[in-house]
């Protein structure tokens, strides 16, 4: 599942692959007016869960993989894994195909241009960016989203911190035993900053070859605590693993109701 951490190495390998080179075709079936073709790429980077390829005149083309995207590449004669009629970009650099199948959005922008300004207040600061700064974040929480907001729709809400996806939501919630419907009032700034900075931990460790782990451990049991575990002992309390649809677009949430104990009507 593409997350912050996917982008992330999605780019360090179409960095070097891509950046200087002027492209022999660029195809984009959803835009057949963007002139792209004989451009030249002038950057590669990744922000949160979306791909950014920059080339002159201000030019970006921005595409986000959604549930289902992935980029392949090709040598030139190659054989596609995928049907053609799913390529959502087409990069020929003469030596290389690069195609990204079944993006969620692909969408050329223009640097300076009020669709690029509202990208940036769609898309929050980057957790893997080494400069960024987590005390601001309860504060943009506190600003785009209710007090009632449940915490797994204050992770998975990308103008208040990039990157963090459906397994990571889960993850962090547990090994910070909050409950995934706890709203964002009942835990303070430090609270949320903590959380946020656990991410960016979490994300930085998986930046590199191999499968995503969060359960750093010298024993033979799973690599993830409690994602995709409904029904099975947890790690820590032997507790069944609950699974549930929450949140505002209902998305597949795993937790220990032992460890992350439902306290939204303590006290009420």
């Amino acid at each position: 599942m593409p997350e912050g951490d996917t982008l992330f190495k999605i780019a360090a390998y179409l960095r070097p692959e891509l950046c200087g080179r002027k492209l022999r075709q660029a195809v984009i079936p959803t835009m057949p007016e963007a002139a792209l073709t004989d451009s030249r790429i002038e950057a590669v980077f990744a922000r949160g869960k979306h791909l950014f390829i920059t080339f002159g005149n201000d030019r970006i083309l921005r595409s986000h993989l959604g549930m289902r995207g992935s980029w392949h590449a090709y040598a030139p004669e190659e054989p596609w894994q995928n049907p053609r009629q799913r390529a959502g970009i087409v990069l020929d650099t003469g030596d290389r195909v690069f195609v990204c199948f079944n993006p969620q959005e692909v969408e050329l922008l223009h640097g300076k241009s009020l669709r690029q300004r509202i990208l940036n207040h769609r898309i929050g600061p980057d957790l893997l960016d080494p400069q960024i700064d987590f005390r601001s974040l309860p504060a943009r929480a506190s600003c785009l989203a209710a007090p009632e907001t449940p915490l797994i729709d204050i992770l998975l809400d990308q103008r208040i911190a990039a990157g963090i996806g459906n397994v990571y939501k889960s993850e962090l919630l547990f090994l910070a035993g909050w409950h995934p419907l706890m709203p964002l009032k009942a835990i303070n700034d430090a609270q949320l900053a903590a959380l946020y900075q656990s991410a960016s931990k979490l994300l930085a460790s998986n930046t590199g070859a191999g499968p995503r782990i969060t359960r750093h451990t010298h024993d033979s049991a799973g690599i993830l605590w409690v994602y995709k575990r409904a029904t099975q002992a947890c790690y820590r309390c032997n507790t069944p693993i609950r699974f549930a649809r929450l949140g505002r677009h209902h998305r597949t949430t795993f937790w220990c109701p032992s460890c992350q104990p439902d306290q939204r009507h303590i006290g009420e």
